[in-house]
């Protein structure tokens, strides 16, 4: 009945395989004259998701996961994620080759310090790691009496016989909504350039290059972007560094108007050469590949470690994006609401598996005829499976959806006009007692996230015990952050802001994050509420010494009020809740045939 265009179903993972696999790089290590070699999870960009040509780490351990590290030695090896992705590691990963560390517990840095040998050689790709990740390993090596030493090609890849080829995704123009020219973006970049008295900033991050370029591309699944570099110049034209292949003549003719175009294997060598990569040098202290630095060491030469200016720029929307992405989720949201309501109305027939949900909610999607991708693999984990944070349903661990079970369903859209992400725990049959009380205690959370007003400069780690507060009265909390920043047509995972404990950039006004608490029960079920939120100006508070912002919801979709304990919300959040659903009603109502119209009254009834 439906089909999923954007997602797979197949196990990317093969456990079977890792042994030998692990025994052929401990032979390469030995031949190498190595004593351990580190296989992050990443590509020369620093990319979340990755291009199959990179996904080293799953190649070698089964792993997954779009954060971790794994370094093996001779002897022992181990695999470093963090909280989302320990259950996932331990069911793909093989533990009497592999030891799962959470890092939290220790940090790679750590582990090498306790585990190398004296004397050892531990090996790693400059490529693969960030200029302040290559020291603090060779600093960590260093304590060790040990040595970090930089290999000239990858020995994963000498390794991976059927290793697919780079990616050639044809590059688009996004000029209807992108809201500024390409020159008015630049002369802002060179402004905050001029801050620090930089000649050249080294573009590395393929999203900032996008924005920057006003261009999308297909190189990697679910984020529209296209991998190069790029070399903007105080009062010269900027090089941009892109696979000519990916362009048609109609791109490159726009392109070659704002940029002189350069092939990427020459991208190194211009670096290096003091007549086109002059003085002071300014590169992403958190995105730039130590091999960066490396042909940067030069004379004439002088590099800069500072944020990529874009990075903020383009995390603050202007009125076309945020025009766009309010149009984006009015059309989601109907067809979120076409979705659940025929999910409630074929789950209790006890027929549905997850990937038949996955199926169908992309399907309504793309019944809008404007869907692009996915934002992401969804998430639709049932019972046990939706307690595992980034769960990804295989063809091999697909459940079917029972009754009185939670159904926990992560997804999101990419639009031209803006990108969504939108989380719902949902009822299947009766939840019990506790799954209520947790259900309710993280929509409290929620709420008090979207209802907060606070001062200008307030940072996202000042608002993220917000969202805790009510699981931390019963003893209960999540491992991941509140909120992430969200792109514009770009990745759904965008910097530098977030809700979190380590949230220290301050929110502004015009900036799409998601609020996100949830709870894990492992082995039982998990709870998530999502929806995105815009940074604005709060109404006006009588007396208020400071500017004050807030948080405008843009996801339109029911919350399921079947999960939740109205005792155990304020007068207040319940207000908001009625009051959410009634915007939802009357902005979708439209939108939707008679019986989603009659669904959507019901799911969206006052409590």
């Amino acid at each position: 009945m439906f089909e999923a265009k954007f997602q797979t179903f197949n196990d990317l993972s093969d456990p079977t395989e890792t042994p030998q696999r692990i025994a052929a790089l401990r032979a390469a290590l030995t031949a190498a004259d190595l004593q351990g070699f580190i296989v992050p999870h990443a590509d020369r960009h620093q990319s979340e998701y990755l291009p199959a040509s990179d996904e080293r780490l799953a190649w070698l351990t089964g792993f997954t996961g779009s954060a971790g590290t794994a370094i093996v030695l001779a002897d022992r090896a181990a695999l470093f994620t963090d909280g989302r992705y320990t259950i996932q590691a331990a069911q793909q990963v093989d533990p009497t080759l592999i030891s799962i560390v959470n890092i939290t517990d220790q940090r790679p840095a750590a582990w090498i310090e306790s585990e190398l040998p004296p004397g050892a050689r531990l090996g790693y790709d400059p490529w693969l790691h960030t200029i302040d990740d290559a020291e603090r390993l060779e600093k960590a090596c260093a304590k060790a009496g040990a040595t970090l030493v930089a290999v000239d090609e990858n020995l994963v890849d000498l390794l991976w016989r059927d290793r697919p080829t780079e990616p050639l995704g044809r590059v688009a123009l996004h000029e209807q909504f992108a809201g500024e020219s390409v020159s008015a973006k630049r002369t802002r970049i060179m402004q905050a350039m001029q801050k620090h008295n930089a000649d050249v900033l080294v573009m590395t991050d393929p999203t900032s290059i996008a924005w920057t370029f006003n261009i999308r591309g297909h190189d990697i699944a679910h984020t529209p972007v296209a991998l190069g570099f790029a070399l903007l110049r105080r009062d010269q034209k900027p090089l941009l560094f892109i696979d000519g292949r990916k362009l048609t003549p109609a791109v490159e003719a726009a392109l070659q108007r704002e940029a002189d175009l350069r092939e990427p294997d020459v991208f190194m060598a211009t670096l290096s050469q003091s007549n086109d990569s002059p003085g002071r040098v300014m590169i992403d202290k958190g995105s730039a590949a130590s091999a960066i630095v490396q042909a940067l060491t030069c004379e004439g030469v002088a590099v800069l470690r500072q944020a990529d200016p874009v990075t903020q720029l383009k995390a603050i929307k202007n009125e076309t994006e945020i025009a766009g992405a309010r149009a984006a989720h009015e059309r989601d949201g109907a067809a979120l609401v076409r979705f659940l309501a025929w999910f409630d109305r074929e789950a209790p027939q006890g027929k549905l598996t997850e990937i038949d949900a996955v199926k169908a909610l992309e399907s309504f999607r793309r019944d809008t005829g404007l869907l692009k991708d996915v934002s992401f693999p969804t998430i639709a984990g049932s019972g046990p499976n939706g307690a595992i944070v980034h769960y990804r349903v295989t063809e091999a661990s697909n459940r079917r959806i029972a009754a009185n079970e939670f159904f926990l369903l992560d997804s999101g859209a990419q639009y031209e006009d803006g990108t969504t992400d939108v989380t719902r725990t949902i009822s299947v049959g009766a939840p019990s007692d506790e799954m209520r009380d947790r259900f309710t205690r993280v929509l409290n959370g929620h709420i008090a996230i979207a209802r907060a007003n606070f001062p200008e400069g307030t940072t996202g780690a000042q608002l993220d015990s917000f969202a805790r507060r009510d699981l931390w009265n019963a003893g209960l909390d999540f491992d991941h952050g509140t909120g992430h920043g969200v792109g514009s047509y770009l990745s759904v995972h965008e910097g530098p802001a977030r809700i979190s404990k380590l949230g220290s950039v301050a929110l502004k006004r015009g900036m799409i994050l998601s609020n996100e608490p949830g709870y894990y029960k492992t082995g039982a079920y998990g709870i998530r509420t999502e929806n995105l939120v815009l940074v604005v100006e709060a109404p006006t508070v009588a007396g208020a010494e400071k500017p004050l912002n807030a948080f405008e919801t843009l996801t339109l979709a029911p919350i399921d009020r079947r999960a939740i304990i109205p005792a155990q919300m304020t007068a207040d959040d319940r207000a908001w809740l009625d009051a959410y659903h009634a915007r939802v009603r009357d902005t979708l109502t439209p939108l939707l045939d008679s019986a989603d119209r009659q669904w959507l009254a019901r799911a969206t009834a006052p409590l």
